[in-house]
């Protein structure tokens, strides 16, 4: 059969007999019409699949097939090769090692195009077979990269957003200087990607030859971005603004908080703190997304016995429980997980946090404003006037909040509230080393917890992995554990986790109720290592153990456990 009217790709499928002459003719008129792929064109006529084109390049051409999915797209060169060409040419960059590029293709038939990066880059390229479907994703995430120019990377969609200061819409007439049309869609951009992306906190950083911006993803800082140096002041200013701040005062720590109205139905707050460092001030915004916190206490990670003993306390009429754990341990979300719970009709319950994280409906939720006077004490004081059946204070920070917190407890209320300590058994002494004498401490709290997160391995890509007995040993793991009947998984990297092996967290807990036995030793004087000889004797699963029987289960990976938590 003739073949001259085709060439390249769609020319060796049809010689080697995979493609009917006539349909790789249609399709490589349609590619040539429209300015679209043959290769796209082709998976999408289901005339062949992704997989079975790459594997037909691969071997007719003689070049590695790369699985994309595997791949982590933080290090890819992005200076190499001009957006264009990687969108227009349906390929990607992967690295440069001394002067070649490697460059990941579904067609590496593309010859000038290919003659073209080498004359404009001088490196010579390697080419690296890769699934079409995939491609398409990862060139998407290339191409959304923050760091293009401004005003190409913001869609007219992101013009749409609306902005606020979490009070009321602000006027742009209002905002001349920064109200700067590329700068508006950039913001509306980063935050809308790190909200998709599943991040918890936003970096703004200036450094004194470059400007960086950072998401939190399941705990872990990555890099998404670097824009002109030129903009962080305006980015600065806009953010400010929107954020009710001081946008003339750059010389102090300012704090602030903006709403991103995505809908009717939809809006998500940002937390947004300013530092002046020695290149310009550091941003970072908390995002405070409610619709995506999970206050299902059966999702939280909990172990059976843990579970039932929080119930067991959080149902008592009066006491404290005391939620303990660093920053970003989601202390906030197992404090709601457990109002919810106790959220009737015949309950009043009421909140004073720093700030509100979740809007839970029929809680009344306080704001603690330290500039306006309204601390956590003064707000403690106020619920006491209000009828309170269960009470929640963000944190307990100093003696005074302490006090009325566990005066509270005694006189017939519910009292939630947190702490930042290492562990369940330090809590208490941390309480005493604010000044509560040992008597009110062991007759008000019911329960301590203290709280990490892990992050999850990704259940589409997690394989085991083979970990010497000598090491398990080590990582807390007793003897007759490992009796074959369990196998550790790692991670791997797909297209489902974006390469990183991991996808979401799960809690560990280390739940310690205050027993008979415990109150006498607090009474007694006991310090925290000798609590914590007792709750162990008295079966508490401690952070490490909590986190070991989740490497069982294969949830997580030893290393991520080892990480997080201390032995």
């Amino acid at each position: 059969m003739s073949t001259a009217s085709i060439s390249g790709l769609a020319r060796a499928l049809v010689q080697n007999e995979r493609l009917a002459t006539a349909d790789a003719e249609a399709l490589f008129k349609q590619a040539q019409t429209t300015r679209v792929s043959f290769v796209e064109l082709l998976v999408q006529s289901k005339k062949m699949s992704a997989i079975e084109v790459a594997v037909f390049a691969a071997n007719m051409f003689g070049l590695p097939l790369l699985d994309l999915a595997a791949l982590s797209q933080d290090g890819l060169p992005r200076n190499l090769v001009d957006d264009d060409t990687v969108n227009n040419g349906r390929l990607l960059p992967l690295y440069k090692r001394g002067n070649k590029l490697f460059i990941a293709t579904s067609d590496p038939t593309q010859a000038t195009l290919f003659h073209t990066i080498t004359f404009k880059t001088g490196l010579s390229i390697d080419l690296v077979v890769v699934e079409d479907d995939k491609l398409a994703r990862a060139i998407g995430r290339y191409a959304s990269n923050p760091s293009k120019v401004l005003n190409d990377l913001a869609g007219d969609e992101f013009g749409e957003l609306q902005l606020t200061d979490g009070d009321a819409q602000l006027e742009s007439d209002s905002l001349p200087d920064v109200d700067d049309a590329p700068v508006v869609k950039f913001v509306n951009k980063v935050l809308m990607d790190a909200i998709n992306g599943g991040a918890s906190d936003i970096h703004f950083e200036p450094y004194e030859k470059f400007f960086r911006i950072r998401y939190r993803v399941d705990g872990i800082l990555k890099e998404i971005a670097q824009p002109p140096l030129a903009i962080r002041e305006k980015l600065a200013s806009r953010i400010k603004v929107v954020s009710k701040m001081d946008i003339s005062e750059r010389r102090v720590p300012q704090d602030g908080r903006l709403k991103l109205v995505i809908s009717k139905h939809r809006a998500v707050d940002f937390r947004v703190s300013t530092l002046p460092t020695l290149y310009g001030e550091k941003i970072v915004m908390r995002i405070l997304d409610s619709s995506a916190a999970s206050l299902d206490i059966e999702q939280l990670g909990f172990e059976p016995e843990q579970k039932e003993m929080l119930l067991r306390a959080i149902e008592r009429p009066y006491g404290m429980v005391l939620v303990t754990g660093p920053t970003g341990s989601g202390k906030t979300v197992s404090l709601y997980s457990c109002l919810n719970i106790l959220n009737q009709p015949d309950s009043n319950i009421s909140t004073a946090e720093d700030p509100v994280e979740i809007n839970l409906p029929g809680i009344n939720q306080v704001n603690v404003n330290e500039k306006a006077g309204l601390t956590f004490a003064s707000a403690l004081r106020a619920f006491l006037r209000q009828d309170p059946d269960i009470i929640m204070v963000g944190e307990i920070r100093d003696f005074e909040t302490a006090d009325i917190s566990i005066k509270a407890a005694q006189t017939g209320h519910m009292v939630f509230s947190t702490l930042h300590t290492n562990n369940a058994p330090a809590t208490l002494t941390r309480l005493l080393n604010m000044g509560v004498a040992p008597f009110n401490v062991a007759s008000s709290v019911l329960l301590i917890m203290a709280q990490r997160l892990a992050r999850r391995l990704c259940p589409h890509c997690k394989a085991p992995v083979d970990i010497p007995e000598p090491a398990l040993l080590r990582a807390g793991f007793r003897k007759e554990e490992l009796d074959g009947s369990w196998q550790p998984h790692g991670p791997v990297g797909c297209e489902e986790c974006r390469g990183s092996g991991y996808k979401g967290r799960v809690g560990i807990y280390e739940v310690m109720p205050i027993t008979d036995a415990m109150v006498r030793l607090i009474m007694s004087g006991g310090n925290a290592m000798d609590i914590a000889d007792l709750a162990r004797q008295e079966g508490m699963v401690d952070l490490r153990h909590a986190g070991l029987l989740k490497v069982k289960r294969g949830l997580t990976s030893l290393t991520e456990i080892e990480a997080v938590t201390n032995e």
